[in-house]
Order: C-alpha cells, then structure tokens, then sequence
C-alpha cells in the first residue's frame, strides 16, 4: 500500500464497517494511487467486502507477444512514462487474480478489452449513460473518488471536477435525494485542466480534498491512423451537417475523419466538393439537411465526450456558434438578430461536454484558454447533456437547433437495427454509454438527426465480412428508432421509411460483394420484391473505387494517415502496418509460410527499433522475415 493513504484508508474502511462500494468516474479523473491503496488494503484482509464501480478504465497497453513487446514497449515507455501507476485492480481483472472478497463492475468497458473475460462479462452493468448516476447509488455506493482541478482567485481557492462532471454530479444529487450516506473524496491534480460550468464546485461538496500530489501523468490518448474507408465514412458523414447547427460525435479514427472532413468543407472547399462523386447513393439526404458548402454560420457543440475533434473544429474556424442561457437572447441569435456591436455578442458558449479524454496537445491547449475563452468550453453532468428532461427543455430546444448526433457502430441489420456494444453470444465488447440517449434526443426534435457512422466490412479470419447484415442476435439501437446509416459508399436515410425502403437504401451502400446475398436474403423473407434490381450508380461499391476518389480529390496531401499529427516516430508508422499485415497472416498457415518464404528488401531501421538488426535465435530470424515482408506490402500498397 502506499502509505501516504494508509491513515485514510483506515478510517474510510472504519466509517463503513469494512463494506466498500467505490463509485470511480470513467477514464481520465480516477485517482490511481489513491484507489490503489483501498484495493491493496482490501486484499490484504478478505474480510473487507470491495466493489469497485467504473467504467472505462485506462491503462498503458499490455503487448501479447513478444513481438508485440518489441513494439510497444519502448513506445508506452516515451509517450506513457515509466512511473504511470497502473490500477493494480484492471490488472488483476485482466490476469483473473481478483481476489474473492472484490469484484469490479463497470458500465463501459475500453472497446474490445474484456472478450472472453468472465468476471468482467458477468460484472457488466448494461445502462444508458443517463441512468449511471441512478444504478450507482441502488448499488450502494458509499464511497467515491476523484481527481479535480483547482486555481487561486483573489477570494480564496476555487475547485472543478474538470475531467468528469458527468456522473459525479448526478450521484451527488441522487445521494442527496434518496439521504444515502457517501464519503465523496477529492485530489487536486495540478496538471488538470480547469474547466466552467457546472463542474465548478465549492470545497464543502467534497468530504476531504487531498492537495498532496497524486504523481500520475495525464493518460493521453495515442493518435491513431484514419484510413481510405475511414476517410470515405467520414467526408460522407461530414455533409449531412447543417451550418448554424448543433454537433455530437465520439471517439475513434471515424469521427477523426468526420472532423477532417469538416475542416476541408471549411478551409479547403473546393478540394472538399471534389471529393464527392457526382452519383453518391443518398446524395438527396445532403440536399435535405446538409451541405458541402463552408460553414459561415459555424456549429455549436454538445456532446457527452469533449476531445481533440472540437478544439481542432474550434482552431479551423467551424466551433464559433454561440448559445447563451437566457431564453430571448438566445432566440435574438437563432434569429440572426444578435448584432457583433451587441453587449453579449462573442461572450456565449461555444462547447458543451460531460467528460473529456484526448492526447497531450489537447490538455494543454485546454490548460492554455485565457480567462476569455475558457468560459465558452464548459463541463456539465450528462443528465445536462445527453438528454432533454429537466425542466429547461425549450432553451436547450433552441441551443441546440439542427443537431446531427453522431455515433459509430458494428453492424446494421437491413431493417434499420444497429449493434454497437455487443456480440451474437452476449459478449459485451465495449457499452451502450450515451449512444442510446442522443438517438432518442434525435428523434424527440423536430430538426435533429442520428447518424450512424459504418465501415462497410471488417476483416475476420482472414475474411471479408459485411457489417450491414440480414439479422443478427444482438442489437444496442432497436429498428423503430432508425434515422440516417453512412458507409464508404453512401448514405442510407431510413427514418419514417418503410422496411422494403429500408433494405433498398442499405444494400446500394453495402459492399458489392455482399450486395447480392443481401438481396437475396430480403427476398427470401417476404420483404423486397422479386424485380427490385441494385441501381447502376450503386453497383461498384469495392475498395478500389474508394481509394480512387480519394486520390482523384486529393490524394495522401489531402488525406494523411495521421491527420492531426502522430505521437509514433516515422519508422513506428511504417511498422504499425506491417504488424497489421503480419497478425492478419498469422492464422492462416499458407500464407504465413508464403510471406516468410518471399520476405522483402531489409529495412536496417525498422529492425532495428524492433531489436532485430541481428537476430540470433530461429524465432528472431523468422521474425525479421516476416516484418520485411510486411514492410514490402504497406510499401506496395502506398504504391
């Protein structure tokens, strides 16, 4: 244990008589060596009963393989630090050595992390992101733990919950409503952000705040590669958005090429309309609610995760609509009539959010707002953002006017049903987190929209396979609440459409080599007549053709791999794809044994920053074969 805890961890364990449920906030604002020391403490008496309750639990990746290893440990090592203290209890789930007397339950889980994991699997809570803060204190819990920001004024120390007020403010009200007892404790991070709005809170809402130095790095997020399909997905995406209006997206290299798409509809229009083939299936969605025109207007932003996307919209020109808490002020904006000469004209809010997660350079762009801009990005609680109940509803109506929220997903079953979080057997891969909730918002206004954001096939196996689907036995979004699908190829708007429209639209932006069976399957079951023929403009949906459109708009100058820079080095870059191609071979014995046979031209640097310029052992020797070959495809293939 560290024993700069040991005196308050006794007298939490004290207080509440050895039964522990701690409520941690999800991703950045968990307070790792101080949770560390409360689960060392309760596995070293298995009389202490520990729940921990969270969700998103970050951590520095663990490689697989030794060859993983070669890769990503001098990376974690430079950009994670040495000293980054890992939550010892995610390290313990990840192992199975949870010790019986503690079980840990989250509600979002890191995409893909705990497949296959029982305890986790069994431990999953499936709740809407508004309904946290509520399945939170019916748990029981009676401890929580926080890291928050703090600055000094001229009338005494003010304190924020920075990161996290999202569900933090919503189990505080909810403990308060239902009279449950919590020690609620606090640890000034003085690398934390201080951020406005209802995440600034007085020193009494904590039962002790910590100001001795919690020595954890921000965990920033690594950028990762976009690519063609990404970027395809993206720009489709990017022209259902409606100047003047209101933005939601999440994370991932989809909505990193969403945002790029934007930032070329504004900086670089004319690159941008080139990008769009004359014939896009959908194209009439764009002239309904979009636009590939520059944004003059600009947008507003309300969304659940604020990250680097909405600084890089903000620095671009496209994140300067303002929304403003007095009703007829608000209404003079809406109406065009809030003159720049007019007292309150720049000062309104530009960026509503419930918890942010990004790289470095976006915690240090948020530390470096001045004293102007930094009450235009606010933190709320998510029962303030990702819904409309709460008494405010004709205000927030009109901020939010025009709304596109956002979202990716898995798989969409032809009749409109999406699957986001889960697999056919109940394998929880990530969670429902807010995604439910801004589908819901959508259709309860009159001009919002959800959009779905899907690459059209994943790799598996080995395989191709379709993720628009005839059925499947999972679903996150139920059918009746379809609106708007993108892929690659095209856009699919299926609100208020019947089922056989529904499946016309969603074939013409699948794969053409799945187009056909999908057909077929609809026919099959009663629902797309006989006769109904895949139109001309939608029947070269292929990879080839993707990359083709890229490269006549602009090629890799205007559609990089990382768009928003990269935190790998040039040569960490050029492995990333090899050690794509080499995992993709590795189950499939033919082809492996062919790419070590053929190999490729050596490559003194990357071997050497995978410590194999001289491989000793036959494994190594394989290795370096196998990493040449890979290099030689990505090489190839950028041609």
């Amino acid at each position: 244990m560290d024993h700069g805890y040991r005196e308050l961890v006794e007298q939490c364990i004290q207080q509440l008589d050895g039964n522990i449920v701690l409520g941690l906030p999800l991703g950045l604002g968990k307070p790792n060596r101080l949770v560390n020391a409360i689960y060392e403490r309760a596995r070293e008496d298995p009389d202490i009963r520990l729940e921990i309750v969270t969700a998103l639990s970050l951590a520095p990746p663990t490689p697989g393989s030794d060859l993983e290893a070669r890769f990503i440990t001098p990376f974690s090592e430079r950009h994670f630090g040495t000293d980054y203290p890992r939550l010892r209890y995610a390290d313990d789930l990840a192992n199975g050595e949870l010790p019986g007397n503690i079980t840990v339950t989250e509600f979002y889980l890191l995409s893909g992390s705990q497949l296959g994991n029982t305890h986790a699997q069994r431990q999953y809570i499936s709740s809407n992101y508004t309904h946290v803060a509520r399945d939170l204190v019916d748990r029981g819990v009676n401890l929580a733990a926080q890291l928050v920001a703090s600055r000094e004024t001229p009338e005494g120390p003010q304190y924020s919950l920075s990161c996290n007020p999202d569900v933090t403010l919503d189990v505080a009200a909810e403990l308060k409503r239902q009279g449950s007892p919590c020690i609620i404790l606090g640890q000034i991070h003085p690398e934390l952000p201080f951020m406005e709005g209802d995440a600034m809170v007085e020193a009494d809402f904590f039962d002790q705040l910590l100001k001795d130095d919690p020595r954890q790095p921000l965990f920033a997020m690594p950028r990762g590669p976009v690519s063609s399909q990404d970027y395809a997905v993206g720009l489709n995406a990017s022209a259902l958005i409606a100047d003047g209006g209101t933005l939601q997206i999440g994370i991932g290299s989809l909505s990193d090429a969403l945002v790029h798409g934007l930032v070329l509809r504004q900086k670089h229009n004319e690159s941008y309309r080139g990008a769009f083939p004359t014939n896009l299936p959908g194209q009439e969605a764009i002239d309904a609610i979009g636009g590939r025109a520059a944004l003059e207007q600009g947008l507003y932003g309300a969304s659940e995760m604020f990250l680097d996307g909405f600084m890089h919209l903000y620095k671009a020109g496209v994140l300067k609509r303002e929304v403003f808490e007095d009703i007829e002020l608000q209404k003079l904006a809406n109406e065009g009539r809030l003159a720049p000469d007019h007292e309150r004209a720049g000062a309104g809010r530009l960026m509503d959010g419930g918890f942010f997660l990004g790289s470095t350079d976006f915690y240090d762009w948020l530390r470096g707002l001045d004293a102007e801009e930094r009450p235009r990005f606010r933190m709320n609680s998510v029962a303030r953002i990702n819904q409309l109940y709460g008494g405010n509803e004709e205000l927030e109506l009109l901020q939010r006017r025009n709304a596109r929220f956002i979202n990716s997903c898995m798989m969409v079953h032809l009749t409109g049903a999406v699957v986001s979080d889960g697999l056919e057997d109940h394998q929880i891969v990530s969670g429902v987190g807010g995604q439910y909730n801004f589908v819901a918002m959508a259709h309860a206004m009159r001009d919002g929209r959800s959009v779905m954001m899907l690459r059209s096939t994943r790799e598996s196996g080995g395989q191709r396979k379709s993720n628009i689907v005839w059925q499947y036995p999972h679903t996150t979004v139920p059918r009746h609440l379809r609106d708007i699908v993108v892929t690659e190829y095209g856009i699919a708007s299926l609100r208020g459409r019947t089922d056989e429209e529904c499946i016309q639209a969603l074939i013409c932006i699948a794969d053409s080599q799945f187009q056909g069976g999908l057909r077929q399957q609809a026919i099959t079951a009663g629902k797309l007549r006989d006769d109904w023929e895949i139109p001309a403009h939608a029947r070269n949906n292929t990879p080839g053709t993707v990359d083709h459109r890229l490269s006549v708009a602009g090629g890799s100058s205007l559609f990089p791999t990382f768009p928003f820079g990269s935190d790998f080095t040039p040569v960490e870059e050029r492995l990333m794809t090899a050690l794509q191609r080499m995992k993709a071979v590795q189950k499939q014995p033919m082809t492996l044994a062919k790419a070590v046979l053929a190999g490729g031209p050596e490559d003194e640097e990357a071997l050497e920053r995978m410590g194999l310029a001289n491989p000793g052992s036959v494994k190594e020797k394989l290795y370096a074969r196998l990493l040449c070959w890979g290099l030689h495809q990505g090489n190839a293939a950028r041609g």
